[in-house]
C-alpha cells in the first residue's frame, strides 16, 4: 500500500514574474524560502512558504501559453487557502485592489468561501474554517 505523507508543494507558472511575486508575497503574505534564476531556462524559481511550511513553487518561463479557465478545463481547478474570517480576507484583498466573487456558503459543510484570481487568472479560494 502507498503511504502518502502530505501534499509537498504546488507549482505555478506565471507570465509576469514581478507581478506574481508581489501578489503571492505582499498581498497573500507567503514568505520566500529561496529565489533562483536558472539562466539555462531563462526562468525564475521562487519557493514560497505559508506559516513556515513549504507550499508553492512559482516559475517564470519565456512566453508560456495562457491557461484556459472559462469554460473550466480539465486539470487542476483551483487552490484553496483556509482562513478564520472570510470577510476579513476579502477586505484585505480589496485594500490591495484584488476583487473577489460574492461570498457563498458550501451547501454540504455550511462553511463560507469566495474565489479570486492571481495575476494570471489562476482561480484561488478563501475557505472559512473557524
Amino acid at each position: 500500500m502507498l503511504h502518502l505523507q502530505r501534499l509537498h508543494h504546488v507549482a505555478i507558472i506565471c507570465s509576469d514574474y514581478a507581478a506574481s511575486k508581489r501578489f503571492y508575497t505582499e498581498v497573500l503574505g507567503l514568505s520566500i524560502v529561496q529565489e533562483v534564476y536558472r539562466a539555462e531556462r531563462a526562468s525564475w524559481k521562487l519557493d514560497l512558504a505559508l506559516n513556515g511550511e513549504y507550499l508553492i513553487e512559482l516559475f517564470s518561463f519565456p512566453a508560456p501559453p495562457v491557461r484556459p479557465s472559462r469554460p473550466e478545463a480539465t486539470g487542476l481547478r483551483h487552490l484553496a487557502f483556509a482562513v478564520a474570517d472570510v470577510d476579513a480576507a476579502v477586505q484585505h484583498l480589496a485594500r490591495h485592489g484584488v476583487a473577489c466573487e460574492p461570498v457563498r456558503t458550501d451547501e454540504y459543510t455550511g462553511r463560507r468561501f469566495t474565489f479570486f484570481f492571481d495575476p494570471d487568472q489562476l482561480p484561488l479560494e478563501f475557505y472559512e474554517t473557524a
